[in-house]
């Protein structure tokens, strides 16, 4: 006999390749549930909200108009649909975050009072964090011995099903009210996530090895918003990549976001803390004069142009390009000496694609206390990385039209023309020349090199 299921939707926003909401639809009619926890919604900005609401309306509509909103603890809210369509199953993708395990263990308790239960299958990334070890066991620390294994371990996609959804709109309620937002957010949905990928890996992936680093051309394929969401499984671009170095390069970028969810897997308070735990005692500022450091910063008002830009683009977007996030990040924990804490948590309040994992250990690779293990000589210089990376200074023209009228050469270092600089683009805050020795004696102080 038939029987209804819940599939519990949270980063799988998707009705493709779909193993949770397979495996539902192979017991009967299902109905597609979202709950908006509150814990989300204190620690998510305005732009990834909003994105992610539109997300789900037009999922909704994908559904016939049988998504239903809830709002509260999933333990309460996940029991009551379920006690409410007669479900006696759950159908989730598993999460491996510290947060997400404790509180599918409460759902799960919470189901079972009722004779139902939570099943978990799939999950986010295509090989499960915790999968990848060492002969002897132990995790796997470091990216490219972690990328040979991960490349060895096999996976399938979800076999084809076929969807018949239950609508109970009695069950749903309004999404919360978010602050408004000017951020010009990307197109939501399956539709768009592939539409952008079709059209740019037909023309780019090719030379992404080398485009992937300039954030003045096309050379990204934008679809860390929908991974973020699983508007779009990454075994799903896998699966589409051609053979050629270009796409060789993105797999290993794929790669790079689960090693970081398996790093974050084995240490969950990595989340925060320092991985190196010996660089604790690293030397970082958190004076008054720091904070208004930080403040220029995150209002871009750095005086170099590549900082400025990413700040701008970020907060114009929610999104900033990944060569960018480094220098900007760079820039901060190694020029201005304040903690990554402090640069991670901005991040995550303004970006559409803010993933935990990869946004905080990306900031612990940068700042030396994370998975690199000759991290202390590595600061970027603003100048050099805006002069390779973006040579004819578009990127940074569009972002700043205070400088859009100086040549390429000095459009990347206003400031190296005296009295004719732009007299409404502020001069630089520090010295980057002074602040990397300054960088290098804490981190060499620690390191004992």
């Amino acid at each position: 006999m038939p029987m209804t299921s819940v599939w519990w939707i949270r980063r799988d926003l998707r009705l493709d390749d779909n193993a949770a909401l397979g495996a539902a639809c192979a017991d009967g009619p299902v109905v597609p549930v979202f709950v908006v926890d509150p814990i989300f919604l204190r620690h998510s900005g305005a732009p990834r909200l909003q994105f992610l609401f539109r997300t789900l309306e037009e999922l909704n509509t994908r559904t016939g108009g049988a998504l239903v909103i809830r709002v509260g603890d999933p333990a309460t809210e996940i029991v009551a649909v379920a006690q409410s369509v007669g479900a006696k199953s759950v159908f989730a993708h598993r999460d491996f975050v510290a947060y997400g395990q404790s509180r599918d263990i409460k759902v799960a308790a919470a189901l079972q009072s009722i004779g139902a239960h939570l099943v978990g299958t799939d999950s986010p990334y295509v090989v499960d964090p915790g999968t990848i070890r060492k002969d002897d066991g132990t995790p796997v620390r470091v990216f490219t011995p972690f990328y040979k294994r991960w490349q060895q371990v096999s996976w399938q996609s979800t076999r084809s099903y076929v969807t018949q959804w239950l609508n109970v709109p009695t069950l749903s309620v309004a999404l919360p009210e978010i602050a408004t937002t000017s951020t010009q957010l990307p197109p939501v949905g399956q539709d768009a996530a592939w539409s952008r990928w079709s059209g740019w890996s037909a023309q780019h992936l090719g030379e992404y090895k080398e485009s992937r680093n300039m954030p003045g051309v096309d050379g990204t394929s934008m679809m860390s918003p929908y991974l973020r969401f699983g508007v779009v499984h990454p075994r799903q671009l896998i699966s589409d990549l051609p053979g050629h170095s270009g796409a060789d390069v993105f797999r290993s970028e794929i790669a790079w976001r689960e090693f970081y969810a398996d790093v974050l897997f084995h240490r969950p308070d990595s989340m925060r803390k320092n991985l190196q735990t010996k660089m604790d005692v690293l030397p970082v500022d958190t004076d008054a004069a720091a904070q208004q450091r930080f403040v220029a910063w995150s209002e871009a008002r750095t005086g170099y142009p590549i900082i400025d830009a990413g700040i701008r683009q970020m907060l114009a977007t929610g999104w900033m390009h990944n060569r960018v996030r480094m220098i900007v990040a760079s820039f901060l924990v190694k020029d201005l000496h304040v903690p990554w804490q402090w640069g991670a948590r901005f991040f995550m309040k303004h970006l559409v694609d803010g993933d935990i994992a990869s946004n905080n250990h990306g900031w612990q690779w940068t700042a030396g206390t994370g998975t690199d293990a000759s991290p202390y000589f590595r600061v970027f210089n603003p100048f050099g990385q805006s002069a390779k990376f973006d040579p004819t200074g578009d990127y940074l023209r569009h972002w700043i039209p205070e400088i859009s009228d100086l040549d390429d050469e000095h459009v990347h270092a206003p400031w190296t023309l005296g009295l004719l600089a732009p007299a409404n683009y502020p001069a630089p805050m520090v010295d980057h020349a002074a602040e990397r020795e300054e960088a290098l004696a804490r981190y060499k102080a620690v390191s004992g090199k």
